[in-house]
């Protein structure tokens, strides 16, 4: 009878230990040995050989062992050539999951490429000929051929409709990503024209050129270069939303042409959009640089920094470092994946596997991807600088509704999608019954949650610094389907969002998008808030917008006769909706309502944006609700908002707090609204999370008193998280051909900051007539970004550039930096 309770104190101890005293517990280490028995004392070197004897020690057993089995992973690097993969014999159970994770403390790092730690000047008086005179003696080469580095990987055509493709070798410097040589280094090249043989139209009635017949290109640049068959170009071919990456097979530098390879993008050409040409060794112009000569085997490089001490590490394997397929009670904690051309953790069927507490960086394509099975999920993870976005899921059955229960909780996303830039978001979350919650993203050019189902549930969620690049985006997406239905949009708070050309949306219900519920959201300066594009039953309930442009839009483009709407409706959305078998269950149960389609569909005429409810809302400052374009005031009930009121924040000086908690004799209460959580939102600390990056600016701008034109600029940021913040703050003014800067360039404040302190420091900035905006952001992980707008007093004379740097101002001083 007392074996039981010993087994049970034997556990205990070993959890409150750190590591594992069981005996069906095994060790690997980089020092280690296959031919070793996997003690701490004498590990296994190799991941395979622990999983082998995991497998052995589970046929000996010939039961569940309670507790599990766990492989303890020493710190140190642990370089993949291959996959390491697990299939259904290397299960665990509910009560006995398989468990790989590093020491308590540890670093434990799997890697997907190689340390290249010899770099030597160039020796090749040619290659030194075609590089600009100012580069010859910052760029340095690493003979990877010398290395013992066999093929390298070409550079794959990738973008907009493209599958998944591995990204070409990638050089990362103390683990930051660098630049593909590239031209212009930080801006874009115009298309000027199409040939007149090639022009047509698009869907829109816009003059759009055929990919096969090539563009022409503005400037003169590319007659320096020598010829080449392998210069990239990278662009936004047609629309802010489609890039594509293309290698160029005619570039005639005296009529400005240029054609690519195939295989062609999706569209075709437009003048005046944007690109760029990447790949070009006389473009090895900058620090952070590189150029792969793959003929050779060498790269060459312009370091950032002095590379004595600096890791500089190149990805080359082309494959997942982990793939399990069938597999189930299997987690992985505390890892750290990087430095690969492809993924990290794939995992195809099974169920309830997990991945927490890891670190996944500088990889290729999507980080983790999970497909099929159930309660499969992802905790308390950091993903950043990824080529692809974060994490794919699909999983569920649409045709029974029968979820799969997958979740990604509590993980921080930042500077995703460095390749592929569209569609490629944080998450993507695909089928029936997802959970998305408690995530912090920000910094990515695209959509930073896009789902597609149904019974997906987005939640307590912060967003912000998204849609970036791109346009006719948003920061959370779905859209084109009627039966896509029992989604929930809820407790989010989404602020600070970019978006060129057409701009952006917060939560964007695009193509007629029906039955979704937008409730309990916090949108603070994003451009179209609650975006409706013509779908029916969509409800935006209980949300707090400020400073949105607008908080609603509703539009009914279900009914336009246009073709491309129209086919959109009664082509390609009906049949969805008959793929989904509306009359019968489940579809007939859970969602009654679908079948008002069938008269709609029926009489051919369009399908308008019936249903729609904009109910107990509050809207402070910017627009509040525009419908229009085929919508009509009868689709809309609109009632019970709060839209002309004060409501009544806590903190008067939000802006800068982002703290929008109500009063208790707030006038919405009056109105039937329910308090937003907001405390709720954002990450939270878990066993695998111990802190939580949260770091606010605040920008004051006041008239100079010394310049009729200038402004005294006062950054003020604060460390509101629990663990030290270090970084750089850029201050930036748009239009920024009306700001003056003193020294010429925008100022940036390098600070860090235990818990709870703050730091100052003010800047000088001559204008010219006109509003402005100032904006203050970092990419330092963890600092939420501020807006402040100004208007200079009418000048007497335009004040030039040369501002010199002064004292603290008068107009500032008494002033506190922070609201306490």
């Amino acid at each position: 009878m007392l074996i039981r309770p010993l087994l049970t104190l034997a556990l205990l101890f070993a959890l409150l230990s750190g590591c594992s005293t069981m005996p069906h517990d095994f060790h690997v280490a980089s020092t280690g040995n296959d031919q070793n028995p996997g003690t701490q004392d004498k590990p296994f070197a190799t991941f395979e050989r622990a999983r082998d004897a995991v497998r052995q020690a589970r046929r000996e057993a010939k039961q569940v062992i309670a507790g599990g089995n766990t492989v303890w992973i020493a710190g140190g690097t642990y370089t993949r050539t291959a996959t390491f993969e697990l299939g259904e014999a290397d299960s665990g159970s509910a009560a006995g999951p398989i468990v790989y994770r590093a020491m308590p403390g540890a670093e434990v790092r799997v890697m997907g490429g190689r340390s290249l730690a010899t770099w030597t000047p160039i020796d090749d008086s040619a290659v030194l000929d075609r590089l600009d005179p100012a580069a010859r003696t910052h760029v340095l080469q690493a003979d990877l051929k010398a290395l013992g580095v066999g093929e390298l990987g070409p550079m794959l055509s990738r973008g907009f409709a493209r599958g998944s493709q591995p990204a070409g070798v990638e050089l990362f410097f103390n683990q930051q990503p660098m630049t593909v040589a590239r031209w212009p280094n930080n801006d874009w090249v115009t298309i000027a024209s199409v040939p007149a043989a090639t022009a047509g139209k698009d869907d829109h009635g816009s003059a759009m050129g055929k990919l096969e017949g090539g563009f022409h290109f503005a400037g003169d640049r590319p007659k320096r270069w020598a010829k080449s068959d392998d210069i990239w170009v990278h662009g936004y071919w047609a629309y802010d939303w489609a890039n594509s990456y293309e290698r160029v097979d005619v570039l005639d530098t005296e009529t400005h042409f240029i054609k690519t390879h195939e295989p062609y993008g999706l569209y075709g050409y437009m003048a005046r959009q944007r690109f760029y040409f990447l790949n070009v060794l006389e473009e090895l112009d900058a620090p952070g640089e590189y150029y792969v000569d793959r003929a050779r085997g060498r790269i060459y490089f312009w370091p950032p920094a002095p590379i004595k001490g600096a890791e500089i590490t190149a990805s080359l394997l082309d494959k997942p470092l982990v793939r399990l397929h069938g597999a189930s009670h299997v987690v992985f904690r505390g890892i750290t994946f990087e430095c690969s051309r492809a993924g990290a953790v794939e995992i195809h069927d099974g169920s309830h596997d997990l991945v927490a507490g890891c670190i996944f960086r500088d990889l290729g394509n999507a980080p983790v991807v999970i497909t099929g099975g159930a309660q499969h999920g992802v905790r308390s993870c950091d993903f950043h600088h990824l080529g692809d976005g974060g994490v794919k899921i699909t999983g569920g059955d649409r045709a029974t509704l029968v979820p799969c229960n997958h979740f990604v909780e509590n993980c921080h996303f930042h500077h995703l999608a460095i390749w592929s830039r569209c569609y490629h978001p944080a998450v993507l979350a695909q089928g029936v019954g997802i959970r998305v919650a408690h995530n912090l993203i920000h910094d990515h050019p695209h959509c930073a949650i896009l789902y597609q189902g149904n019974d997906i549930t987005v939640e307590h969620n912060e967003i912000y610094r998204v849609c970036n690049e791109t346009g006719d985006v948003g920061a959370i997406y779905t859209g084109r389907d009627f039966t896509a239905r029992g989604n929930h949009v809820q407790y989010n708070f989404i602020h600070h969002t970019g978006g060129v050309g057409m701009g952006s949306m917060a939560v964007y219900l695009d193509d007629c998008v029906s039955g979704q519920e937008i409730l309990g959201n916090v949108f603070y300066k994003t451009q179209r808030a609650a975006f409706i594009g013509g779908g029916r039953d969509n409800h935006t309930v209980n949300n707090l917008f400020v400073e949105c442009q607008p908080a609603v839009m509703i539009d009914g483009r279900g009914v336009s006769p246009a073709p491309v709407w129209h086919n959109m409706v009664f082509d390609f959305m009906r049949k969805l909706y008959d793929k989904a078998k509306p009359h019968e269950p489940p579809y007939s149960t859970r969602y009654p309502d679908l079948t008002q389609l069938d008269p709609l569909f029926a009489a051919g005429v369009g399908v308008p944006p019936t249903g729609t409810q904009v109910l107990r809302n509050i809207s402070v400052g910017g627009q509040w609700l525009v419908i229009h374009w085929g919508a009509e005031k009868k689709d809309v009930e609109d009632r019970d908002n709060l839209v002309t009121a004060d409501p009544g924040f806590v903190d008067a000086d939000y802006a800068h707090s982002l703290d929008f908690r109500l009063r208790d004799d707030s006038p919405a209460f009056k109105h039937g609204f329910v308090r937003i959580p907001t405390e709720k939102i954002g990450l939270e600390i878990d066993q695998d999370r111990v802190a939580r990056p949260r770091v606010l600016s605040r920008l004051d701008v006041v008239p100079d008193p010394k310049e009729p034109l200038g402004a005294i600029v006062r950054l003020t940021v604060r460390n509101t998280g629990e663990t030290r913040w270090a970084g750089r703050v850029e201050i930036h003014a748009k239009p920024v051909n009306r700001a003056a800067w003193a020294g010429g360039k925008p100022p940036v404040f390098d600070c860090a900051l235990a818990p709870g302190q703050s730091a100052t420091q003010e800047f000088r900035c001559g204008m010219v007539p006109g509003s402005m905006q100032f904006e203050a952001g970092s990419d330092a992980p963890g600092l939420r970004p501020t807006w402040q707008p100004f208007n200079p007093p009418q000048p007497v004379k335009r004040v030039s550039s040369g501002i010199a740097p002064d004292a603290a101002p008068t107009a500032l001083k008494g002033q506190p930096a922070w609201p306490i």
